[in-house]
């Protein structure tokens, strides 16, 4: 149970970072210096994070003490920007 959260905890983070990654780095790269290659590297990675955090998430719902109403928080937390930084006061 209590790896299921970590990771939970873990993979939120690293999405979230993708994410400012994805703002910081590879969007400028696109439209400031017109290259395609790091805006697809970081999109692809943040996209295969949400995705390990949304499977993670239903793995947690079924396996933990995990409440539908909190599970729907997180996952609505996950869908705002930054939003899986504050998941640690659900799970």
């Amino acid at each position: 149970m209590k790896n299921i959260r970590a990771s939970l905890i873990k993979i939120g983070h690293a999405e979230g970072v993708s994410y400012l990654l994805l703002l910081l780095v590879g969007m400028p790269s696109k439209y400031v210096w017109g290259m395609m290659l790091p805006i697809k590297i970081l999109g692809y990675a943040h996209g295969f994070l949400f995705i390990a955090f949304v499977i993670l998430l239903a793995i947690a719902f079924k396996k933990m003490p995990l409440s539908f109403t909190a599970t729907v928080k997180v996952f609505l937390l996950s869908l705002i920007p930054f939003g899986t930084f504050f998941i640690k006061k659900f799970v």
